[in-house]
């Protein structure tokens, strides 16, 4: 499975700039640890002139460790994935109903990142790729495991004014993580650190 890599006007500055960063694994002085799982994220901008960047809000479940987090559409790569870009492909249209083959254009990939649980590195790693969607417009089906879909403008991620702190709180440890807050939606984690990874190739 592919992605086109047709980018629309006002795309080819931030594919240039992804490209020069170039995505894969994180540069570190230590060897790499063995990866056994991995999975796959669509970070999806809409108006390069004025960019918005789309997070889902997952729906509540007591199973899920990440009940009603903010994250990017996307899940683990399956064995009948091609890969990762597959998966991301194919969780995005699955949980929200966007086609990025024929609806959106492939502009790079954001370093990889390592999973943290419990204090220590778990033997997963998410794959981000970086999405332009041309049609303002576009409109979304969600799945049962989301909640909402919504577009917040990258500048409002990228103000400093607008970050926060919380205390954690699980598995006997308290720990003081950044977040941003968008009215009632509280952004961190791998997602804020996503976020972050992107801000350094696009940010205004």
């Amino acid at each position: 499975m592919t992605a086109s890599t047709g980018a629309g006007s006002g795309w080819e500055a931030l594919r240039a700039s992804l490209v020069a960063r170039g995505g894969g694994e994180r540069r570190s002085a230590r060897a790499p640890r063995p990866v056994e799982r991995r999975a796959a994220v669509a970070a999806i901008l809409r108006a390069p002139a004025d960019p918005e960047l789309l997070l889902i809000r997952r729906a509540e479940h007591p199973e899920d460790p990440w009940s009603r987090h903010m994250a990017f559409p996307g899940g683990r790569v399956d064995p009948g994935d091609a890969g990762p870009l597959a998966a991301a492909l194919r969780e995005t249209d699955e949980e929200i109903g966007l086609d990025l083959e024929s609806r959106g254009a492939l502009l790079g990939e954001l370093p990889q990142v390592p999973v943290i649980g419990g204090g220590r590195r778990l033997p997963l790693a998410i794959h981000p790729f970086v999405f332009g969607i041309p049609d303002p417009a576009v409109s979304f089906e969600l799945n049962h495991e989301v909640e909402e879909a919504l577009w917040i403008p990258l500048a409002y991620l990228a103000d400093r004014a607008n970050r926060s702190s919380f205390v954690w709180e699980g598995r006997g440890a308290r720990v003081h993580m950044p977040a941003c807050d968008y009215g009632d939606r509280r952004i961190w984690g791998l997602t804020l650190r996503m976020i972050e990874d992107l801000l350094l190739v696009v940010g205004p």
